[in-house]
């Protein structure tokens, strides 16, 4: 018999099943691995030492009263992957025809597991029946060992009819989300007909952790980035402005990432870039007039070759459509930048590597150290995902017993509801540098918004209608994420960062080829550029006794020391010294979470040298916070205050060791006291 007429007869064979309670879920298993070209698990034995890919693997839990009960996991296998059956188990089907009453480790009797395999497909309670699934496979999950750790993937199946795959690479066992996204996490047994998906499933079984998107994201990433920075450094030699040159970047690789996601047509700017190498006087002129078609929508006559329609973009990025004349190798550089696949660019980190490739003082570090995405994702975590999570696990138990009662409008009605809030949850980075922190809690928040809409589409009489009200308030967006920056260079590749990151998202949750409302980008920004800490009626440039202002070390450039070979600050980067006239505590927008990784510049002569005299003097009229604690302590006091007040639900902040320090635990001391020990987690 071929490959093709095993695959054929396994489909067959399960779909005949119809969702019987009576199919056998080991028997579904060992096929699918023969399917996929994967060792079948083996049957569990009496020593759980020996039990790292078998069926039935039990699971214990210590009561409170000193007894331990325990349950059974329908397939596990080590460092890879907790398989939970709709159906309950085979053991849970000949416990509960025999009557059997014991509880598991959840309070639940074999015949309550098994009862869910029942659920007519297609149902509510068919719905209701696999979230049930997936939440005993991820308290399966928790029960394994600690030396297994957390298996990167769960799996929950309708035995012959679909695979629901659920994955976190974070190894903390608190980020499962749909796999690979929410258009392709439910594996359907016709799907097994796509290579791709077997492929997928064979890598879930042998090599689980090179799935994870970030690693390629990151790589792809890295190569861009370089890319660019060779043609900013090439621009910058021949403009005097160095923002007109990294604006005109962040156009061009908007324009890439627009052709990889067909928000224009595929190739479409790749084929005008090749072109043009070889009329490189025409460049200037022909990109310019697309980006003017980008802005109003319409035909732009240079892509294809007879002009092809794009969409209306508008927004503040193709305000100004202004492009630099290139040359043939330069136009070689953007080609091999373009070539990269956009739609894999890893937004948690790129806003990083742009800011250095796009700033000459910041080039030297393209190749150095960035905080990964795992990094960022253990505040973001916490601080905003836990909770929120937490709202929809509630809200999905409430919608179950409304489903259970008849009740399938009444569900519906109470997950739109926590959507609408969802939809209206406001994150704010007070120091927000490229927009790394915002982008994460953006994805992981969209994710969330995925499951949610697929709930909601399970429960429609017509499901394939459900659709979701992008940029009008029903569904997050970039304007859900608010960043105060300083430096105007990051600020605006913070705003660029968030709208690449929704437009990934977008496709993700909504499949290929569903392209957004018009305009794709709205004119709105999120991100302001100014001080985080204080405002003023006015700033007066300081001046000496001849006129000329005073000038202090830019607080940022350093260079070598010609003897020690140690970074010391370069005195010839000068900036102006400006007095505050009447300094204020600036303000922060309203927002529901407060996330982000503040300055840690310190206190004392590190502080002056950094920041200045004059800045550090308005700061104290300003703040409440003095100045014998670290400067990042004022961030802390303004988000421990806006939490104390109920002004927002929870804030999370980086910070070091020296937090324990006295002047910085007097800061902190009052908003833990006031919270009972409740405000601080590590």
């Amino acid at each position: 018999m071929s490959d093709n007429d095993k695959l054929e007869s396994f489909i067959a064979e399960w779909a005949l099943t119809g969702g019987s309670e009576l199919a056998n879920t080991q028997s579904f298993v060992n096929g699918l691995c023969t399917l996929i070209g994967v060792d079948p698990p083996k049957g569990s034995r009496t020593d759980d030492s020996h039990n790292d890919y078998v069926f039935e693997r039990r699971v214990f839990q210590k009561e409170a009263d000193g007894t331990e009960s325990f349950g059974r996991i329908d397939a596990y296998k080590r460092h890879c992957f907790v398989l939970e059956a709709k159906q309950g188990s085979d053991a849970d089907r000949k416990a509960a025809e025999s009557g059997e009453a014991d509880l598991d480790i959840f309070g639940q009797t074999a015949a309550v597991r098994f009862k869910r395999g029942t659920a007519k497909r297609g149902t509510p309670t068919w719905s209701k029946a696999m979230v049930e699934a997936r939440g005993q496979a991820e308290r399966y999950a928790k029960a394994l060992p600690i030396d297994h750790g957390w298996p990167p993937f769960l799996l929950v199946t309708d035995v012959g009819h679909c695979i629901d795959v659920y994955a976190d690479f974070s190894g903390t066992g608190k980020q499962y989300t749909q796999f690979p996204d929410a258009a392709r996490f439910r594996i359907a047994l016709d799907d097994l007909r796509d290579e791709d998906v077997r492929t997928r499933l064979a890598t879930i079984w042998t090599d689980p952790l090179s799935l994870d998107p970030s690693k390629e994201a990151a790589r792809v990433t890295r190569e861009i980035a370089g890319h660019l920075a060779e043609l900013s450094k090439r621009l910058e030699k021949r403009e005097q402005n160095p923002t007109r040159v990294a604006d005109f970047l962040m156009r061009c690789l908007f324009t890439m990432f627009a052709e990889d996601v067909q928000l224009i047509p595929e190739g479409s700017f790749t084929n005008f870039l090749t072109r043009m190498q070889k009329r490189p006087e025409n460049f200037a002129p022909n990109l310019s007039s697309l980006w003017q078609a980008m802005d109003k929508g319409g035909l732009a006559g240079v892509l294809g070759e007879a002009g092809e329609t794009v969409l209306r973009f508008n927004g503040y990025l193709f305000k100004d459509t202004t492009a630099i004349a290139l040359n043939a190798d330069e136009i070689g550089l953007l080609i091999e930048a373009a070539t990269h696949k956009w739609n894999h660019v890893e937004p948690a980190i790129f806003g990083t590597l742009l800011e250095r490739a796009l700033d000459g003082k910041e080039r030297a570090k393209l190749g150095a150290h960035y905080t990964p995405r795992a990094y960022v994702e253990r505040l973001v975590m916490p601080t905003i995902m836990e909770p929120l999570r937490a709202d929809w696990a509630g809200v999905q138990a409430a919608a179950g017993q409304l489903i259970e009662a008849g009740k399938a409008e009444e569900a519906h009605a109470v997950i739109d509801k926590f959507h609408a809030q969802l939809a209206q949850t406001k994150v704010l980075d007070p120091a927000c540098g490229t927009g790394n922190f915002l982008y994460v809690a953006l994805a992981r928040m969209k994710e969330l918004e995925g499951e949610v809409i697929g709930r909601l589409a399970e429960l429609e009489p017509e499901g394939e209608k459900q659709a979701v009200a992008e940029l009008s308030g029903h569904t997050i967006t970039p304007e859900n994420f608010l960043g105060i920056e300083i430096n105007p260079r990051a600020a605006a590749i913070a705003q660029l960062v968030l709208w690449i990151g929704y437009l990934q998202w977008h496709f993700r949750v909504n499949g290929e080829g569903k392209v957004p409302p018009e305009p794709v980008l709205r004119d709105v920004k999120t991100i302001e550029n100014r001080d985080a800490l204080i405002d003023c009626e006015q700033k007066v440039l300081e001046r000496d006794e001849h006129g000329k202002p005073l000038t202090r070390w830019d607080g940022e450039t350093k260079k070598k020391h010609p003897v020690t070979g140690k970074e010391v600050p370069d005195q010839e980067a000068r900036v102006e010294v400006y007095r505050y006239v009447k300094p204020r505590q600036a303000r922060w927008p309203k927002a529901d979470f407060i996330a982000g990784n503040p300055p840690f510049i310190g206190k004392g002569k590190r502080a002056v040298d950094y920041l200045g005299r004059p800045y550090l003097t308005a700061l104290k009229s300003a703040s409440k916070v003095k100045l014998s604690a670290d400067y990042v302590m004022h961030w802390w006091d303004r988000a421990a205050n806006l939490a104390r007040s109920k002004h927002i639900k929870r804030f999370g902040f980086i910070t070091s060791a020296t937090i324990t320090q006295q002047f910085n635990t007097k800061v902190l001391r009052p908003h833990v006291e006031a919270a009972k020990g409740a405000l601080l987690q590590r």
